[in-house]
């Protein structure tokens, strides 16, 4: 699906986390200092893959707060690697998001979209949480839908639908996001239009493409005329 004309967009969304907030970063950097706390060091890369692939099994159950998913994800991938984590101290996590950074151009391509467009965030996390990483982003937001508010994880596409529904349908909506499988995929199937900020260069492998792929947020904001 192509991008539409840019005079017909009315509706700029986007992904918070590993879009707008490194929490890649965030999560690795907060992981390893409280393991040091026990003499414990891990491999970034590997340590990183597994969290995410527990976290969506997690998220693929019922419903809990963000905040639960990130403590239950870490005792359960600390345990893996020998490192035994009290479900208490697991705080420790949840408690990090207030030091997750957004990406150095977020700011400022935020900023120009919202010159132009309505702007909002669709995401996986709770409205606590979400709230803090707000503090980080100076621009002001028309819209939030987030996993507390619908009681669901993307892929599932009740975030979408929320979205569509408040805004008034799928028209002259566009949405940026980091994850291929949590919000390209899904958008994909509802003929929404959707920009790829494919950070790590992954390869289709025989997905769908999306409407557009760039490397940062700054080329997804160029896209859209707010350059």
């Amino acid at each position: 699906m192509p991008l539409p004309s840019l005079k017909t967009i009315k509706w700029v969304t986007t992904d918070c986390y590993g879009s707008l907030i490194d929490w890649e970063k965030g999560i690795i950097d907060a992981c390893q200092k409280e393991a040091a706390k026990d003499g414990l060091s891990f491999e970034e890369e590997p340590f990183l893959a597994r969290f995410m692939e527990v976290q969506a099994e997690i998220m693929a159950g019922s419903y809990e707060l963000y905040a639960e998913v990130l403590r239950r994800t870490i005792v359960k991938v600390a345990k893996e690697i020998g490192w035994e984590i009290e479900p208490s101290r697991a705080q420790f996590l949840p408690d990090s998001v207030a030091y997750w950074l957004p990406f150095r151009e977020t700011n400022a391509a935020m900023d120009r979209l919202g010159k132009r467009y309505e702007i909002g965030i669709i995401s996986n996390v709770d409205d606590k949480l979400l709230g803090i990483s707000r503090r980080h982003l100076r621009t002001e937001l028309d819209l939030v839908v987030t996993a507390q508010q619908v009681r669901s994880y993307k892929p599932d596409p009740v975030h979408f639908k929320e979205c569509a529904r408040r805004i008034g349908g799928k028209k002259g909506w566009v949405h940026i996001a980091s994850s291929y499988s949590t919000d390209i995929a899904p958008l994909l199937k509802m003929n929404v239009p959707v920009i790829w900020v494919n950070r790590n260069n992954e390869k289709l492998d025989g997905r769908k493409a999306p409407s557009a792929t760039v490397k940062n947020f700054r080329a997804a904001a160029k896209k859209l005329g707010a350059s």
